[in-house]
């Protein structure tokens, strides 16, 4: 896992062309203009997803983890308690290829991500995002998806 301001991001271009082209729309696209909803920029092999909300409690929240896509989690505004830990030190559950979405059980560390501030996100990263700092607030985010390559 990375987790950076999104002024640094150039730092992290090395890292692949479909996670420099992710942290480039980032940083010049104008994100507090789009509606929330999903923006395809190459098809299925990278999209971004712009979502607002509420932090929820942490009670609420749940670890999850993807195959085959990275995460690029963008706070455009407010703040999140976001939940970090290796796939490896928690308990998998389901794994549904449709949603690539992997159900975990388990204990994991957890930071702030304010707002300019970005998560990059592996396969093996787990991640319990969208947790209120206190009191719910209301949190502007953009998720791009980046398809992994097959192995």
């Amino acid at each position: 896992m990375v987790v950076d301001q999104l002024r640094n991001a150039s730092q992290y271009y090395g890292m692949g062309p479909g996670l420099e082209k992710a942290l480039r729309y980032l940083q010049t696209t104008d994100l507090a203009k789009l509606a929330p909803g999903r923006y395809e920029l190459e098809g299925k092999d990278l999209f971004v997803i712009v979502q607002e909300y509420e932090g929820k409690p942490k009670e609420k929240g749940f670890w999850e983890a993807h195959r085959q896509y990275l995460d690029v989690q963008y706070v455009v505004s407010g703040a999140e308690s976001f939940g970090f830990a290796s796939t490896a030190h928690l308990r998998a559950g389901e794994y549904d290829p449709e949603r690539d979405f992997l159900a975990l059980e388990g204990e994991g560390d957890f930071f702030v991500l304010r707002e300019g501030s970005f998560a990059i996100l592996a396969p093996q990263d787990a991640h319990m995002p969208s947790l209120a700092v206190g009191a719910p607030q209301p949190v502007k985010k953009a998720v791009v998806k980046v398809r992994v390559p097959a192995a």
